[in-house]
């Protein structure tokens, strides 16, 4: 991934937020809950649309569209700076805890981009936490596999292609999504010490 920090509108970027040396960034149930809360106030707050997120306990995975050149940097931003501050305060600890900045790429055509939701959805279950992407909570995989959206996620306009009801994108999503991903594609999604 690249360290691009503006953006063309109008064309989604996969985001990863990493853990200061790989250390653990979500503890507990809340500190996930928290980062949602948190997205979900930047989501509302920036010229941007969250089509997809995973938290995992050493990293975020998020899937954006911009409106703006700047809205995925000032999101991040608002987002680290207000998360950093909760979590330093919980675990009474200072300094970083961010691995620098967020790592970005430019998703540039339609079947990439439902290959990146399949992968930030199925991120859980490749990292071998859970067994089936349904089982974790902490991921758009129920927006996406169900259509349970909460009013801050965006449906990506290529997933709405792939049917004319909720109910028939949900179906489609899930027997995408219960195929793993080739190993062609996920060496174009990841970087070297990326998961």
């Amino acid at each position: 991934m690249s360290t691009i920090r503006s953006f063309i509108p109008g064309v989604s970027v996969h985001v990863v937020q990493r853990g200061n040396n790989r250390m653990t960034v979500f503890q507990k149930p809340a500190d996930f809950a928290t980062f949602l809360v948190i997205l979900r106030h930047a989501a509302g707050h920036f010229p941007l649309a969250v089509h997809g997120f995973a938290l995992m306990t050493t990293h975020v995975h998020l899937m954006v569209t911009p409106d703006e050149p700047n809205a995925i940097p000032k999101m991040m931003q608002a987002i680290g700076l207000k998360y950093v501050r909760y979590y330093n305060r919980s675990y009474e600890r200072t300094g970083t805890l961010w691995n620098g900045r967020y790592r970005a790429k430019i998703i540039d055509d339609a079947a990439y981009s439902l290959t990146c939701l399949r992968y930030v959805d199925r991120n859980p279950v490749n990292a071998k936490i859970v067994a089936t992407p349904e089982e974790y909570r902490w991921s758009s995989y129920l927006a996406n596999g169900f259509g349970e959206w909460p009013n801050w996620l965006t449906p990506h306009p290529d997933y709405l292609a792939l049917g004319g009801t909720v109910e028939d994108r949900a179906s489609a999503y899930r027997q995408l999504c219960a195929v793993e991903i080739d190993e062609v594609q996920v060496a174009a999604l990841r970087c070297d010490d990326d998961d």
